[in-house]
């Protein structure tokens, strides 16, 4: 955990128990379909312990997989016959919170088509839209890039293409896939800063959105894990692509500032 005076632990999971268990429902929630997420992604988000579990080692593993068969011609995607598998989980209604740290210990999977990511969404999705609700990406990778991670923000004027944001790359001859990293943002009032192992990588403050751009970052946002197959910024799955590929969560952690 941090190791600083400044930040008080509020909510955390660790990820501990049998092999096979399913992630805490008091704590997450799954998303469930194959609609492409906007983005024209090719899984279908499951609820399934084939494709979210606890690993039996104190890890959550979120496990893209190829559909069976069965999934195939079951599962509706978008496109058709359903190519893979995969899972979302979210923190929606269960934990939200407006400023603080919160960090991740990870190790991402690889391969050309596959896009983990740790992130939020503002709370008031529901009723008012994305991106006038605010998106915080604390780690996208894509697997054509396994040394180097981005943070991003997306809001009214500034999402999709036009998001404002950051990346760092490991030191060469490193990659996300051969160990865990720790992947951590602290949220204050007008500045977000990033963090990849304790370095600080990018910072966004209200002056560097576009001129007459809203800051919609001072309300509850809910946490996001998951990992995607395919979509406009990673691609798709090639002959290169190996699967199943696993996104290993050693924890999750918030802080908010002492009083």
């Amino acid at each position: 955990m941090t190791t600083s005076p400044n930040w008080q632990l509020v909510w955390h999971d660790e990820f501990d128990g049998a092999q096979g268990t399913p992630p805490d429902p008091q704590k997450w929630e799954c998303e469930i379909g194959g609609h492409g997420w906007g983005n024209q992604e090719w899984q279908y988000y499951t609820a399934e312990t084939a494709n979210v579990a606890l690993d039996g080692t104190g890890a959550l593993a979120i496990t893209a997989r190829s559909a069976t068969p069965a999934q195939s011609q079951t599962l509706p995607c978008w496109y058709g016959d359903c190519r893979y598998t995969s899972a979302r989980l979210l923190t929606r209604q269960r934990f939200e919170f407006t400023y603080g740290r919160a960090e991740a210990r990870l190790k991402l999977p690889y391969g050309q088509g596959i896009w983990p990511a740790f992130w939020m969404l503002g709370a008031d999705i529901a009723t008012i839209g994305w991106p006038d609700c605010g998106e915080i990406d604390i780690m996208e990778n894509i697997g054509r890039e396994p040394a180097l991670v981005y943070g991003t923000v997306h809001g009214p004027g500034y999402s999709g293409g036009h998001c404002i944001g950051g990346s760092h790359a490991l030191p060469p001859g490193q990659f996300f896939e051969d160990d865990f990293h720790v992947f951590a943002l602290e949220w204050e009032a007008n500045e977000i800063r990033w963090y990849l192992d304790g370095t600080q990588y990018f910072a966004l403050t209200p002056a560097r959105l576009p001129d007459g751009a809203k800051w919609v970052f001072d309300h509850p946002f809910f946490l996001l894990l998951n990992v995607a197959v395919g979509g406009f910024w990673p691609g798709y799955p090639d002959d290169t692509t190996v699967f199943p590929q696993v996104m290993r969560v050693d924890y999750v952690r918030v802080y908010q500032r002492q009083p």
